[in-house]
């Protein structure tokens, strides 16, 4: 992928502070302009790294997908749901997830991508709890609300599919996912 294309834009106004983020391809850092050159390189790789990691945080691999569902079948479920494979689509857009029990895989819309952890988590909750309960009934929902933040993050989907619907009102809810069978 290569190294990301850096600004570096400095300003007179700006005293202390030394700020980052990403536009589109690029990476734009903020710096006092009295910085030496030898410190604004030091702030700029700093700053990249900071930025780099955050958005992996924020982006994991499907790899890091799995290994996560695999961490939270373990805290909710006692290990039981477990996936063959876990992966970002992006083909999913009304759905945030979606699970297919027989052949024990877990899709997620790449949509959640920038989201905080706990709503991937929630996501990934519920679809491991498809593998071994796949309608939504009580018994389903006895496990998938085991997660501690599961009506929060219920919440945070549902607002964000309200605000990306507004001409929807009656657009898809966190409830929406997709059961292949």
């Amino acid at each position: 992928m290569g190294q990301p294309q850096v600004e570096v834009r400095r300003s007179k106004r700006r005293r202390r502070t030394v700020s980052a983020y990403r536009d589109g391809d690029r990476i734009i850092v903020l710096v006092p302009a009295s910085l030496s050159p030898a410190e604004e390189e030091q702030w700029v790789a700093a700053m990249v790294a900071r930025l780099e990691k955050r958005e992996q945080r924020l982006r994991p691999s499907d790899e890091d997908l799995f290994d996560r569902a695999l961490s939270l079948s373990d805290t909710y479920f006692g290990g039981i749901a477990v996936p063959e494979s876990v992966r970002w689509v992006d083909n999913q857009q009304s759905r945030w997830g979606s699970c297919t029990p027989g052949e024990r895989t877990i899709r997620l819309s790449d949509r959640l991508q920038g989201m905080p952890s706990w709503v991937i988590d929630y996501v990934l909750v519920h679809e491991l709890a498809h593998l071994f309960e796949p309608g939504h009934n009580d018994r389903f929902w006895g496990w998938v609300n085991r997660f501690p933040q599961a009506e929060r993050a219920k919440g945070y989907l549902a607002g964000w599919t309200a605000a990306a619907h507004q001409s929807d009102p009656l657009g898809p809810t966190p409830d929406d996912f997709e059961d292949a069978d």
